[in-house]
């Protein structure tokens, strides 16, 4: 009997102009297709898009192969989770109306197969980072969603792509390292199952591109997700054990 699979990605930036993004593309849309007859679910943990934005009528230009790789995954009966992260922040109906994705807000706590998941992208999650939050709120406002639509998208898609790869870029080339248990992201999970009665066994997130597998002090394990602009990383769970696997 084949048990029932559950997949994890996150921070694929479809889109980037760096290296080869038809490439990355097509192998993401490869992974989507191959996906065996006994997945249950997906859930696409933020930054998939490296930027997006929904006008009433229009939407970015690309992505139709991996726009019907996800409505193919639907039709056949998988669940096709979907969490914004700050690159592809403003999804709104379009994904859930017409590829019939549902979109999630972290942190998302669920039960899979008697296990609870905590789960979200994990950027501006914790205590502190407040600059980050800041602008994030920025980014929500809906005052200033319209006054960004009101751009005519020739201008306003090529900024936001423009923006996008600049601070990928930046950061592709900071000094930033993991911090290990200092991270505010492996605080905020410590502190999350210390102040739950039902203690959470796993933490999925994307974000930091570095990926990591680590056993928490306050119960349970964290995993970071890694990128797919250099290595097409994700986790499948089979309702016993977590891999991390990587497409060739």
């Amino acid at each position: 009997m084949n048990r029932k699979l559950y997949y994890f990605v996150s921070d694929v930036h479809l889109g980037l102009d760096y290296k080869d993004p038809v490439s990355r593309e097509a192998k993401f849309v490869r992974f989507l297709n191959g996906l065996p007859n006994n997945t249950q679910a997906i859930y696409l943990l933020g930054d998939i898009f490296d930027f997006w934005y929904e006008y009433k009528h229009v939407i970015p230009k690309g992505y139709t192969r991996t726009l019907g790789a996800l409505a193919s995954l639907v039709d056949r009966g998988v669940q096709v989770y979907f969490f914004n992260g700050n690159h592809d922040i403003w999804t709104y109906s379009y994904l859930q109306n017409e590829v019939g994705v549902k979109q999630l807000q972290q942190p998302y706590i669920t039960e899979i197969e008697g296990k609870t998941f905590c789960l979200g992208h994990g950027d501006g999650l914790g205590n502190g980072d407040y600059g980050y939050k800041f602008l994030n709120g920025i980014f929500k406002s809906r005052f200033l969603q319209v006054l960004f639509s009101s751009i005519h998208p020739r201008w306003a898609l090529g900024f936001g792509k423009w923006w996008s790869k600049h601070n990928r870029l930046t950061h592709q080339n900071s000094t930033w390292q993991w911090r290990g248990e200092d991270e505010r992201i492996v605080q905020f999970s410590n502190q999350l199952n210390e102040n739950s009665i039902n203690k959470i066994d796993y933490f999925i997130y994307g974000h930091f591109h570095y990926p990591t597998h680590m056993k928490l002090k306050g119960g349970g394990e964290l995993f970071i997700l890694g990128e797919w602009i250099n290595n097409c990383d994700y986790l499948v769970y089979d309702g016993q054990t977590i891999k991390r696997e990587n497409l060739l």
